[in-house]
This record gives structure tokens, C-alpha cells and sequence, in this order.
């Protein structure tokens, strides 16, 4: 005999669902979950557990809030450490030719270790206390292209003078000392890396200050797509010339590792991996699983390692270490792993104390704008992913902040970037059905032993220069590709628009090639001042993005058509279009867990990154009603 119960799901009911309907066991996609989403309901009214046949929640395995068994937290974290690695070792090897380390082999391990280890720090710290949501903090490379505006600004950056190359002095006893140009060497990547550590820490202060103070609604007013895509279009094809460097090589390596991950990624799409697993109920069986589109990138990594290997001992790649080809050896970098310490333990100052320089500054304060807004969308598109309502402001405020204490943290202990949310981790979760908040904070204590481990780090940088590159191809175009689908929000029927994002994209790419070629023509009798805007105009992010911004702004045009009423955050139209979602949880995935006494506080209303304290409902009896009356009566006869 079936017994009608009602099933509550988001606010409504569905009468005369059937919990022992025989039918319901036949379902696939039915599992057992809570009836409601309330925290006070657990289960029906009967006090039986109910299977809901529920299209959302079969999507995931794992909520936000839930903790998977220790084994299967392990594997997960894991396997979002390992997709994002590439993304780190990329950014870092790019910044160490910007900072005149590429051949200071233990320089880059430290280098290495210290992103590794930010990283870890920031993922924590933006699962638990920032935006909440499962995201991973990985290198962004952003803020390399002020650096490599510079160095077109300064192409001789990176040599030593000629006045000290081959001097000897004499001192006292009329003793020779030789000019070292290793110790000169490592003192101008030193001075260079702090210089950009103290430009990275300042722009953090401003990235959390940003946050803190809900600046984020102001800046969403004037900066819509029209502004943000051309300017991080050309962050992307502005890394062409590094991503060169790494494929000259070897051409053929490079060739291999991108055309392996591209297929893996799309040709092989809907195909799942046949794949053998065991579980004490089921015993042994094959499952299927897109494993090969989850590790594209890494399983081509290691088929060009093995292949750059195989040609290295059969004496394919030449040995002459002046040859352009020898960085496609495998043994080309080996010497940094026995230089490098077994264990590393970044700390602040460990390059000594930091400086300061304005053109680089300026760069990364362009950097910092887009990296926020980038954020924001990449926020509301892991909630969605993980099927929970849209973030709160005050949630978006903390993530913000979050980032820029990270961006602290970052150049403070050493590391060549500021972090910012992977949109593939977001992706990941769509395939892996896992958007447990566990399993990131898994991942960034993986991360943070990861960059203790000196030995380990000198091994990841010692991967041949063309495998890195072809991986660098793919990465790079799916940027680019990511980037160009946010103007799905602008009306690209608009004159006014493609105006705009054209004049942009040609004056970003015009004025920056004016200062390479015509920098002398910049002379305002201030060498200080010429550098910077040397700087400034060499950077084409920042060209493109303020005048994208200008024009955006002064050209007459609606919201609706330039994008921004689409980016603006407005949470009672949000929770209008979307009340007929079916979200797993509620938005109390998003207050930081703090006690009940703490959260009622009701100065948090004034703090922008907090949730307001919630207003309790005072229930007055009759005759609480009739003292007031009769306290009223009495006043208005005295």
C-alpha cells in the first residue's frame, strides 16, 4: 500500500508523489536526498527517507557542503591539482625569462616553490573564508605583460654592461679580482624580483581594499564587456613572443603535445574511457569516464616529455648548449635538481627586502581591474555548475578581498604573479560531478607540500622548452576563446559596439609597436617619467582597456546593448529568474561559520564582505498589544 506524501521542493509542493511507488526504483537518476532544503527538515513528515527522481541533483555526487570519503577526497584533489599545475609552470617560466632567470635554474625553483605554495594558501583561503564556493587560486598572467612592455621598452634589460663585463680591479696588494658573472647576474634577477615583489604586494592592497569596501558595484557601472574583452584579447596574443621562445626548439614536439591535447579535449569529447575500478559491493567492473578530457593537458605533457626523452638518447637533439635546439633535451636542465634544496620553506623577504618602480606598478594596477572582474564572472559560473543560488554581494565582496590578500601573500614570500580563480577547475567540476568544497581545500594542502618540496619543483622546470610550449598553444587558445564568449551579453548587431571593440583591439596593438620601434621620439627631459610612460604606453592591455573604457562610456549607447545591465549584480532580479532553478543548497553555503552570538552583531550591516544579521521576528501575545494601548490612552489624557 503506497502512502501519499507532499514533497517540498524550493518553497513549493508536490502532492500525491508516492514513496514506495515500484516504479521509482527502475529510475537511473533517482537518488536519495533531503525533501527539503530547510535546515530544520532532514526528512518527509513520516519520517521516511524519500527518492526523489531530481534531474539537478543527479548531476553531482557531491554537494558544496558535503565531504567525500577520505579515499575519494584524496583522488579528487588530486586530480584538480594536477590539471591546473600546467597553468602555475607556465606563468612562472614565462616570468623568469622577464626577470632575467631563465638560465639561473635554482632561482626558478624558488620561484616555483613559492607560487606552488601561494597557491595552496590562497585556495584554502577562498574556500573557507572568501567567496565559499569549490574554486582553485592559480598563477595569473596578467601581470606578466606590464614586464614584457618593459622589456620591448629595455631590450638590453638583461645584459650586463660592457664597462663591467670584462673588468678586473686592482686592490691594495695589486691583486687581480675577476669580474664574477654569475654573482652579477643573480644580483640583477634579485633586483628585478623585488621590484616586483613590492608592485605586486602594493597592487594587492588595492585588489583587497577593492572588496573590502564593496567598490566592486561602482566599478561594474563604467567597466562592462566591451571594456574587459578587447583588453584581455590582447593579454592573450600579447604572449605570442614567450610561447615563440619555448617552440623554436623543436618544432615537432611542440607540434605533438598541442595537436595531443586539443584531441583529447574536443575530438574525443563525448567519448568515455573504458576504465577498470573495484568497490566491495560491485566488485570488479569497468566504468566509463572522460578521464583523458579531465588531464588533456597533462597527458600530453608527459607523451612530449616521453618523446623529447626518447630523441635525447638516441642523439636526435644536439648536445651544443649554444645551439638553439639543446633546450629540447631532456638532460638540458637537470643541474638545477641537484642545486635545489630537498625542502623549501617560502617566507617573506627571502630575496631580501622589497622595492618599488612605477611603470610596473601602473601595469599591474591595469592587471588587478581585470583580474576582479574576471573573477565575478567566474564566481556566478561555479555556482551555477554547482547548483546553488548566485552569490550574494557580500560573498562576492569577500571573495574579491580574499584574492587581493592573496596577491599579498604572493609577492610577499617570493612568487612571480598574483592568483586568480581557474575557470578549468570550474569546468572540471561539470565532468567530475564533485563541487565538494573538501576536496579544494584538499588541493591547496597538496599545493603547499608541493612547494616545500625543493627536489620535486626543480624536477617539474626541467620539462624540455617545446613540450611547455606546445601546451602553452592550446592553453592560450582556449583563453582566448573563454574570452571572446563574454560578449554573448553585448549586441554584436550594434555599430556602435563593433566600433568601439575594433578601434580598441587597433589602437592597442598600433601604440605599443610605436614605443618599440619609436621610443626615442618619448622625451619630456625626465628619464623617469619617459620610462613610465614608455611603460604605460607599451602595455597593451592598458592601452586597449582605457580606451575601451573611454569610449565606452562617452559613446551614447543603452545597458542593455553594451552588456553591463547583464554584469550588473542585482539580487532580487536574480532570484526572480531563477526561483524555478532546482538548487541543492540554499544561500547559506555562502556565511562564514562563525557563532550564532558573532553573526548577530549588527555592526556586520555596516561591513560590505559580511551578511547582514538576521532580523528576528518578535511575536506579541494580546495582551503585550493592550498594555501598549493603555500606555498610549494614558499619555494622550495627560
Amino acid at each position: 500500500m503506497s502512502e501519499n506524501i507532499e514533497i517540498k521542493e524550493n518553497g513549493s509542493t508536490n502532492p500525491g508523489y508516492s514513496s514506495t511507488d515500484p516504479d521509482e526504483e527502475k529510475k537511473p537518476n533517482s537518488i536519495k536526498r533531503k525533501v527539503s532544503y530547510n535546515e530544520e527538515v532532514d526528512t518527509a513528515p513520516n519520517g521516511i527517507a524519500v527518492e526523489i527522481p531530481d534531474e539537478a541533483s543527479s548531476r553531482l555526487l557531491f554537494k558544496t557542503s558535503d565531504t567525500p570519503p577520505i579515499h575519494l577526497l584524496l583522488f579528487f584533489a588530486l586530480q584538480q591539482m594536477l590539471m591546473s599545475l600546467s597553468g602555475t609552470l607556465g606563468v612562472t617560466l614565462i616570468a623568469s625569462n622577464v626577470i632575467c632567470a631563465s638560465n639561473d635554474e635554482e632561482f626558478v625553483t624558488y620561484m616555483l616553490s613559492s607560487a606552488l605554495f601561494s597557491n595552496g594558501i590562497c585556495t584554502i583561503l577562498m574556500n573557507l573564508i572568501g567567496v565559499r564556493l569549490p574554486l582553485y587560486q592559480g598563477a595569473y598572467g596578467g601581470y606578466i605583460i606590464p614586464l614584457l612592455a618593459l622589456m620591448e621598452v629595455d631590450p638590453d634589460k638583461c645584459k650586463i654592461r660592457p664597462s663591467t663585463d670584462l673588468f678586473k680591479a686592482q686592490n691594495s696588494t695589486n691583486t687581480s679580482i675577476i669580474f664574477n658573472e654569475e654573482a652579477e647576474m643573480r644580483n640583477l634577477v634579485v633586483k628585478n624580483m623585488s621590484e616586483l615583489q613590492g608592485c605586486l604586494m602594493l597592487a594587492g592592497v588595492i585588489h583587497a581594499l577593492i572588496g573590502a569596501t564593496g567598490l566592486i558595484g561602482v566599478l561594474l557601472r563604467f567597466i562592462g564587456p566591451v571594456t574587459v574583452v578587447p583588453a584581455i584579447l590582447l593579454l592573450g596574443i600579447y604572449v605570442v613572443d614567450p610561447i615563440l621562445d619555448f617552440c623554436v626548439p623543436n618544432w615537432g614536439i611542440a607540434i605533438l603535445v598541442s595537436a595531443v591535447g586539443f584531441i583529447l579535449a574536443f575530438y574525443l569529447e563525448n567519448y568515455n574511457m573504458p576504465i577498470p575500478a573495484w568497490s566491495p559491493k560491485g566488485g570488479c567492473r569497468i566504468i566509463r569516464y572522460p578521464l583523458h578530457q579531465v588531464f588533456a593537458i597533462l597527458i600530453s605533457i608527459i607523451i612530449g616529455w616521453i618523446a623529447s626523452w626518447i630523441i635525447t638518447e638516441a642523439g636526435g637533439f644536439t648536445d651544443n648548449k649554444l645551439d638553439k635546439g639543446f633546450k629540447a633535451r631532456t638532460d638540458a636542465r637537470l643541474s638545477g635538481i641537484d642545486a635545489a634544496d630537498w625542502f623549501i620553506f617560502p617566507y617573506p623577504g627571502m630575496h631580501g627586502p622589497v622595492s618599488y618602480s612605477t611603470p610596473v606598478f601602473l601595469g599591474f594596477l591595469t592587471a588587478t581591474f581585470l583580474s576582479i572582474l574576471d573573477s565575478i564572472g567566474d564566481y556566478y559560473a561555479c555556482a551555477s555548475m554547482s547548483l546553488v543560488p548566485p552569490p550574494p554581494q557580500h560573498a562576492v565582496n569577500r571573495g574579491i578581498m580574499v584574492e587581493g590578500i592573496g596577491t599579498i601573500i604572493s609577492g610577499a614570500i617570493g612568487a612571480s604573479q598574483a592568483t586568480t580563480t581557474y575557470g578549468g577547475n570550474i569546468g572540471a567540476i561539470g565532468v567530475t560531478r564533485v563541487a565538494s568544497r573538501s576536496v579544494f581545500v584538499v588541493c591547496g594542502i597538496l599545493y603547499m607540500v608541493l612547494g616545500v618540496l625543493g627536489k620535486l619543483s626543480a624536477l617539474i622546470i626541467s620539462i624540455p622548452y617545446p613540450v611547455l610550449g606546445g601546451s602553452l598553444i592550446t592553453m592560450m587558445g582556449m583563453f582566448v576563446g573563454v574570452t571572446l564568449s563574454n560578449l554573448r551579453s553585448v549586441s554584436l548587431t550594434s555599430t556602435r559596439n563593433l566600433a568601439v571593440i575594433g578601434m580598441s583591439i587597433m589602437v592597442g596593438l598600433i601604440i605599443p609597436q610605436y614605443v618599440k620601434r619609436f621610443g626615442s621620439d618619448i622625451d619630456t627631459g625626465n628619464s623617469d617619467v619617459d620610462f613610465s610612460l614608455k611603460g604605460l604606453l607599451g602595455n597593451p592591455v592598458f592601452v586597449c582597456g582605457v580606451l575601451a573604457c573611454f569610449l565606452d562610456n562617452t559613446v551614447p549607447g543603452n545597458l542593455e546593448d553594451r552588456g553591463i545591465a547583464a554584469w550588473q549584480s542585482d539580487e532580487e532580479v536574480e532570484e526572480s529568474n531563477t526561483t524555478s532553478m532546482k538548487y541543492m543548497e540554499g544561500k547559506e553555503i555562502y556565511e562564514i561559520p562563525l557563532p550564532p552570538k558573532v553573526k548577530q552583531w549588527h555592526g556586520w550591516k555596516y561591513v560590505p564582505f559580511m551578511p547582514a544579521p538576521k532580523q528576528k521576528k518578535r511575536e506579541r501575545s494580546l495582551s503585550d498589544l493592550k498594555e501598549k494601548k493603555n500606555r498610549f490612552c494614558k499619555c494622550n489624557v495627560m
